[in-house]
C-alpha cells in the first residue's frame, strides 16, 4: 500500500505514543485522518501537528464500547466517505502480579487490549472489503511472543491479539484486505507511568519509581522510529512488522529457546 493522498486512514490510540508518531508520519505523506482516543485533550494536540494531511478528523471514544466503535466507523465514512487503512493501535498497562489483580483490573485491561482490538476489526471489516487498497493493523507487542511475570494481563491480551490477527490474516487471504500484526520492543512512551496499579498491590513509591526506572531503560526505540518501522512495513504489505533490535532478539530468543527465554532473555540483558 503506498501511503499518499489517496488514502484514509484510521488510528486509535492516537493521543500519544506511537498512535501520536503515525498520524504525524502518515500526515506528513498527505494520508487523510480519522484519529481516535479517549483524551480529547490529547487527540486535539495530535490533530494540531498533524500538519501535511489531506484531512483530519478527531473521534473520542473509549474502544472497548463496541457500540461507541460502531459508530466511529460510520461516522468515518460519512466524513471521508472510505476507509483504506485501520491501525488498532490503544492500549493500556497493569502492574502486578495475577494473584495481586482484581478480576476488574484484569477485564479492564482485556476489554480494551483485546476487546478494542476486536471491537476495531469488526466495525471497519466491512468498510475495508469494499476498497482496494485496504490494511488492517492491529497492535501486538513482544509481550505477544514472551510472557514475563507481573505481566499475566497485559502478555494474554498481546497474545491473544497476535492469535486474532494471525487467523484474521488467514481467513481474508482470498480478499483484498491485507492484514499485519505489529509487535513492538520496548518504546519511549509514558505507558508504562500511565499504568494502573493493583490495590493489592503493596509497594512502598521509592520501589515503584526503581522499579519504573529500570524498566524504562530497556525502552530504547522512539515513537518516531516505531512509527516509520510501521510505516515501512504498510508500504511492503508485511503480515509480521518487529519494532526495534530487542524485538528482533526476543523473537529469536523465544524461538530458540521456547521454555528458557525468560533466562537467556535476561543474561542477555545483564550483558548490556
Amino acid at each position: 500500500m503506498n501511503l499518499n493522498s489517496s488514502i484514509v486512514a484510521v488510528i486509535t490510540g492516537a493521543g500519544s505514543g506511537i498512535g501520536r508518531a503515525l498520524a504525524q508520519n502518515f500526515a506528513t505523506r498527505g494520508v487523510a485522518l480519522a484519529i481516535a482516543d479517549i483524551s480529547p485533550e490529547k487527540l486535539a494536540e495530535t490533530a494540531r501537528s498533524c500538519t501535511g494531511a489531506t484531512r483530519v478528523s478527531t473521534h473520542t471514544l473509549d474502544v472497548s464500547d463496541a457500540a461507541q466503535m460502531d459508530a466511529f466507523a460510520q461516522a468515518v465514512l460519512v466524513e471521508h466517505g472510505r476507509v483504506n487503512l485501520v491501525v488498532n493501535n490503544a492500549g493500556v498497562a497493569l502492574f502486578g502480579n495475577f494473584d495481586q489483580i482484581s478480576p476488574n483490573d484484569f477485564d479492564w485491561l482485556m476489554r480494551i487490549n483485546f476487546g478494542g482490538v476486536v471491537n476495531g476489526s469488526r466495525a471497519f471489516l466491512p468498510s475495508l472489503k469494499n476498497v482496494n487498497p485496504a490494511m488492517l493493523v492491529n497492535v501486538s507487542s513482544v509481550f505477544g511472543f514472551i510472557a514475563p511475570p507481573g505481566q499475566s494481563a497485559y502478555s494474554a491480551a498481546k497474545f491473544a491479539v497476535r492469535g486474532f490477527t494471525e487467523s484474521l490474516r488467514h481467513e481474508l487471504a482470498k480478499t483484498t484486505v491485507r492484514v499485519a500484526c505489529v509487535h513492538p520492543g520496548g518504546i519511549q512512551t509514558n505507558i508504562a507511568r500511565a499504568a494502573r496499579i493493583s490495590s493489592q498491590l503493596e509497594v512502598s513509591t521509592t520501589e515503584f519509581e526503581k522499579g519504573l526506572a529500570d524498566m524504562e531503560k530497556l525502552f530504547i526505540t522512539s515513537p518516531e522510529i516505531a512509527a516509520a518501522r510501521i510505516a515501512l512495513g504498510i508500504e511492503r504489505n508485511e503480515a509480521r512488522i518487529l519494532i526495534g533490535k530487542d524485538a528482533t532478539v526476543i523473537d529469536w530468543v523465544v524461538r530458540l529457546f521456547p521454555t528458557m527465554y525468560l533466562q537467556i532473555l535476561e543474561r542477555l540483558t545483564k550483558l548490556n
